[in-house]
């Protein structure tokens, strides 16, 4: 093939990308509901996936846990000498990426409690709305 019609058919396909692109989002737009009509929709979203992130999270540390039980035994175990020695070295390892999990964990869990406090103050920044008249009769 010719360098001239590589690049013909690169130039050809970024033309449709790009097409696909601009149509695509005004096609949505128009079957979506803003998310303006509904207050503080932006902050329960965040909030929602932050708790999703925090339950993926806990359960790689779960695993981790797991794993450290796991590599403990093994090092019981172990006989002495050499395999002893790699016993304690997977320990070792292990044990770091439990606690690299842990501070994920923290920081995400950190993520959630932040995201809460702005929903809570997005909700009390509504105005609250009568559900029902008082009658006055």
């Amino acid at each position: 093939m010719s360098v001239s019609i590589r690049f013909g058919g690169l130039a050809a396909s970024a033309t449709i990308a790009l097409a696909g692109l601009v149509v695509a989002p005004a096609v949505a737009d128009d079957t979506t509901e803003p998310t303006e009509t509904v207050p503080c929709a932006s902050e329960q979203a965040k909030v929602d996936k932050a708790e999703d992130a925090l339950a993926r999270v806990t359960a790689v540390f779960e695993r981790q846990q797991a794993k450290v039980k796991k590599a403990r035994k093994e090092v019981a175990q172990a006989e002495a000498g050499r395999e002893k020695a790699e016993a304690r070295k997977a320990l070792r390892e292990v044990k770091a990426k439990k606690n690299d999990t842990k501070v994920t964990k923290r920081a995400q869990q950190q993520r959630l409690a932040k995201a809460q406090e702005r929903l809570a103050e997005c909700e009390a920044e509504q105005p609250t709305e009568p559900t029902e008249p008082t009658p006055t009769a």
